[in-house]
């Protein structure tokens, strides 16, 4: 495709180099696909009374042992101070139990309750059908290489 007259850029999709830095950043475009992955799901979880970081809470201590607050906080991408006030908010819902680290009193562990994987189970579900739409253009083997390509670029 050619560039808009005028505007110096080019229609996605085209063959030729990004005309505008951001269309090839990796930053922009990751920012961008995690925007389009989310913007539709984010409504099931708002439908479901949750905000998206109670929903990343509750995704990751699905199936996880215990965790401590400042790993939650790294897994669900949010500052410890934050996940800390968010975590006795839940509590009190009774979605997630808070207990000391017995190797560590300092410590707290938060997992998930019973209650907590009631409300969660169905989004997850909702989840794996919504990533299943959005890679749906993608053939398995690109799947997985882009999943595992993710994966190692966050250094897991």
């Amino acid at each position: 495709m050619t560039a808009t007259a005028g505007s110096g850029r080019r229609a996605r999709g085209s063959a030729a180099a990004p005309a505008r830095f951001v269309d090839g950043y990796l930053g922009y475009l990751l920012g961008q696909a995690n925007h389009a992955l989310y913007k539709d799901f984010d409504a099931r979880v708002r439908a479901a009374g949750l905000s998206s970081i109670e929903w990343r809470v509750l995704a990751t201590l699905q199936d996880s042992e215990p965790l401590t607050v400042s790993q939650l906080a790294l897994d669900v991408l949010s500052k410890q101070p934050t996940v800390t006030k968010l975590v006795q908010r839940m509590a009190e819902q009774g979605w997630v139990a808070v207990q000391a680290d017995a190797a560590d009193q300092r410590r707290t562990l938060v997992a998930i309750t019973a209650a907590g994987r009631r409300l969660v189970r169905p989004l997850l579900q909702q989840a794996r059908h919504h990533e299943a739409q959005a890679l749906s253009a993608l053939a398995a083997p690109e799947q997985a290489a882009l999943k595992a390509l993710l994966a190692r670029l966050a250094g897991r």
